[in-house]
């Protein structure tokens, strides 16, 4: 039975290799192993921010398995997985090295199909997955990512190719880009640089379009592209005067119904509790299907309660005062820290503001976005930045939260999914936003605990709002700090 054959394949491997195992290795295989042979849904849930190292646990299953194989993984996964799971897994035991085939068309005998999430979407579209079972790593990011895949891009140069392919509408076609020119490139500025577009913006081009034939591409796609569950936005380079139309889905999975519905998958993601702690039930269907097997491999008790810094009664992110209020507790600190610290929050004026004066204060320590800080340095930077980012620098010994990570209503995306809630007379902040924003601070946050480090909150609505104890449950096990001592 192929669950016995991982099992024991699996021990002998980790107890060749010795070190501190992680305690699911076993579970995860076996797991796996089961789905494969069973061929049905697997969901497997992991702790937010725990360590790489169980993906030795998903391939040796995938090595001793022969039914075939679709691997989905984003490009910075693909590239762990080539340079060092495995490399790993055929240096441990050659029997299981496990061949991998790239590209949009592999050979029919290719048992295992190494893919991205765009050439998913054209595997689906084009029904060349075949009988593949699918097997996808990082489900917390699945949504977006598909999202993404599906995306339909238009730049300038495709509207000069659509005028020469269709000369006798060349005149409509420019008053049309002409008046959606000047529709996106008057709208006040914002620092996202996205502007969103309604569907009667774009109708009279659409209109047009359905009557004309053939068509260069992207626009057949841009076409297809059309129902409440899409939204579009424009993105603008003021400097030249020029912008891009972008269109995706609100819901991908939607889109894609059934892509994992029709084989086995296994599903493997970072989602440990975020709609928990935000109050709301974990969607059956979330993930586009109904899983038959459900399990959380989550991290062993934690000994040390997380550090929390979260002072009572600070001022909200719309205080004038609040820039002042940052720098001030900022400096705190960052004062008497050896190690380093991250500051993160996404309003690009505030962490501008932040940087300079912090750099102003502690010098060359403090850096905006790099990968080469100072042993003791300060790193400001966005949130998307630091969950990119996080795996190439240092554990730290201090994170900042300046703003919680919550979207803004001013991304045209995050508005439209708003929308379609609000519509539907759904709490869009609590089925939506929170939970979003809840996963990222887990994942964000979650190195602090292997390095000792402390964490605090500088955001007002921590305690001045009634969902910031769904952030602090979400935080748990934490102790409050309620001054601050040299780290």
């Amino acid at each position: 039975m192929l669950e016995a054959r991982a099992h024991q394949q699996l021990k002998a491997l980790l107890e060749r290799e010795g070190g501190e195992p992680w305690p699911h290795h076993l579970s995860l295989s076996r797991l796996v192993a089961r789905s494969l042979r069973r061929s049905d849904h697997t969901l497997v849930r992991l702790a937010p921010g725990c360590e790489p190292s169980w993906w030795i646990s998903l391939l040796v299953p995938l090595a001793l398995s022969e039914c075939p194989l679709a691997l989905v993984v984003s490009e910075a996964q693909r590239q762990r997985l080539l340079q060092v799971e495995l490399p790993r897994l055929g240096r441990a035991d050659p029997s299981l090295a496990l061949p991998c085939f790239e590209g949009d068309h592999p050979p029919s005998n290719a048992r295992v199909w190494l893919l991205n999430h765009r050439q998913l979407v054209g595997a689906w579209q084009q029904r060349t997955l075949g009988e593949r079972q699918l097997v996808i790593p990082e489900a917390e990011h699945l949504d977006a990512l598909l999202r993404q895949a599906l995306e339909v891009v238009v730049t300038p140069q495709h509207w000069d190719q659509l005028r020469r392919a269709q000369p006798a509408a060349e005149a409509s076609l420019l008053a049309l880009h002409e008046r959606l020119s000047r529709q996106v490139l008057s709208h006040p500025r914002n620092p996202n640089h996205l502007v969103g577009l309604a569907p009667e913006d774009e109708a009279p081009l659409r209109h047009l379009l359905q009557l004309l034939s053939p068509l260069p591409a992207p626009w057949p796609a841009w076409l297809a592209a059309q129902g409440d569950g899409w939204t579009s936005w424009a993105r603008v380079n003021a400097e030249m005067l020029q912008w891009q139309l972008h269109r995706q889905p609100l819901e991908p999975l939607g889109v894609l119904r059934g892509l994992l519905e029709q084989r086995g998958a296994v599903v493997l993601g970072q989602l440990a509790s975020a709609r928990a702690a935000a109050g709301q039930p974990q969607p059956a269907l979330e993930l586009g299907f109904e899983p038959d097997v459900s399990v959380a491999l989550g991290d062993p008790p934690l000994a040390d309660p997380l550090p929390l810094y979260a002072p009572l009664r600070q001022p909200l992110p719309n205080s004038p005062h609040y820039g002042q209020h940052l720098l001030e507790q900022g400096r705190r600190l960052v004062l008497g820290q050896t190690g380093l610290t991250v500051v993160l929050l996404d309003d690009d004026g505030l962490r501008l503001g932040l940087t300079s004066a912090l750099a102003a204060e502690f010098g060359s320590r403090v850096v905006h976005e790099s990968t080469a800080p100072e042993g003791n340095g300060v790193i400001c930077a966005r949130w998307d930045w630091w969950l990119t980012q996080q795996q190439r620098l240092p554990l730290p010994s201090q994170i900042v939260v300046g703003l919680l990570p919550i979207a803004s209503l001013e991304d045209p995306l995050t508005a439209a999914r708003v929308l379609a809630l609000r519509q539907g007379g759904r709490d869009w902040f609590r089925e939506c936003l929170l939970p979003d924003g809840l996963t990222r601070l887990q994942l964000g946050v979650a190195g602090l605990r292997r390095q000792g480090g402390r964490l605090a909150v500088l955001d007002g609505r921590l305690r001045g709002r009634s969902w910031g104890q769904q952030v602090l449950h979400a935080l748990e096990p934490w102790v409050s700090l309620s001054r601050l001592l040299p780290h």
